[in-house]
This record gives structure tokens, sequence and C-alpha cells, in this order.
């Protein structure tokens, strides 16, 4: 990965969040990814542990400037689920306030679980391209597990949520779940990118994959 980045990969249940049973249970993946010249940095799918990254940010000497979520999960953007109440989007709004960049079919499933309002995020359609400092980071739509379901490309990294993991493809049976938006997004949409790219998933399934570069 280009030297300027600023890129961190922490899993929920054992890097924050320590305490939380269900987090470690979910085994979520949240990502940093920021610019080592400005010190601006972005989250991505901030949830579990929301005062614990933004501590973790800035005792590494960077600001945040935004989030961007992949899907409107509670365990991935806050909520409530399985009885659980999800720590994400509304807390770092309250300790962070910045725009949450999502796909245009995704905004009103985020509001809907978080109860952020439509002010604070900014819609994207596919090939959008989001600037953290320096560092370009490209929004691919990549419907199937959500109607909204976003992957990041950034440098050599694609970092993509619960669309694909190490070792298959996220869900299509919950709600909003589309087989054959899935079957396209994987033979077409993502089958078009670079071979080069290292993936990052949205959770620790399948073989261990766990890095934190700085």
């Amino acid at each position: 990965m280009n030297d300027q980045i600023y890129f961190r990969q922490l899993l929920a249940g054992h890097d924050f969040a320590v305490n939380d049973p269900t987090a470690k249970m979910m085994e979520n993946f949240v990502y940093i990814i920021g610019d080592k010249n400005t010190r601006e940095c972005m989250l991505i799918d901030p949830a579990w542990g929301v005062e614990e990254l933004v501590d973790l940010i800035e005792d590494d000497g960077y600001t945040l400037t935004g989030a961007l979520a992949t899907h409107y999960h509670p365990d991935h953007v806050g909520g409530t689920m399985y009885g659980h109440t999800v720590e994400g989007l509304p807390a770092l709004m309250d300790r962070c306030p910045c725009k949450v960049h999502a796909n245009e079919h995704e905004v009103e499933g985020i509001i809907k679980v978080t109860g952020l309002s439509k002010s604070d995020l900014v819609a994207h359609g596919s090939g959008s391209k989001v600037q953290v400092g320096e560092i370009e980071i490209e929004l691919l739509h990549t419907p199937g597990h959500t109607p909204g379901s976003q992957c990041f490309c950034v440098d050599d990294a694609l970092i993509s949520g619960d669309t694909l993991f190490l070792s298959g493809c996220g869900r299509v049976d919950l709600p909003g779940g589309d087989a054959d938006e899935m079957y396209y997004t994987l033979t077409q949409r993502l089958s078009s990118l670079s071979g080069d790219l290292t993936l990052y998933p949205g959770h620790s399934y399948g073989d261990n994959m766990r890095h934190s570069q700085k």
C-alpha cells in the first residue's frame, strides 16, 4: 500500500469493545483510512466502540473528517439487533460530527436503523470518489446483501463490507437481499477489478486475516 496511506484494520470484541460479548461473537472489522501527510482520516463502518475508535485516532495524532458506510445493518452502523443496542453512527455524531458517505440506495436504511437525519449523510452513486487528505477512495455499488451495499477501493485494497468474504459472499436471505443482484455483483461488477487487490472484508469469517498498519 502507498506509504502515504494510514491504514488500520480493527476487530470488534478483540482490538476494541473487548468487554462486549456480542461484539466478540459478531467479529466485525472496522477500518481507518487516512493521509499521513495531512493527518486526516475516515472511519469505515464505525460501530461497537465508537469512543474507543475516536480515542485511538486522536492518540495516533489524526483528525477524523468523515465516515463511510458499507451498508445499513446495525452491526456496521449502529442500532438494535437481537435485543442488543450497538453503538454506532449516532455516538460518532455526538463525539465528532462529520458527514457519513453512503450509497444512494442505502441512505433511507441507515436513517431508519440509526435515527440520523438526511443532512448527516452524503449519497453517492457507483464510481463516486471521496478524498481524505490527498488519498482517493473509490465507492463501488455492489448490491446483493442489501440494495445499497458498497465496497471501497483505495490503492491496492478492496474493503468489501458484507459483499465478499475470504471464503464466500454475504447472505442474501435477509430483508433487502437479492440473489440475482449478488450473482451479478460477483460475476460482473467485481470481476472486472484488478486481480492484484488485497481483500479486507467486513467480518473475520473464514481464514484469519488481521492487520494493523500505520
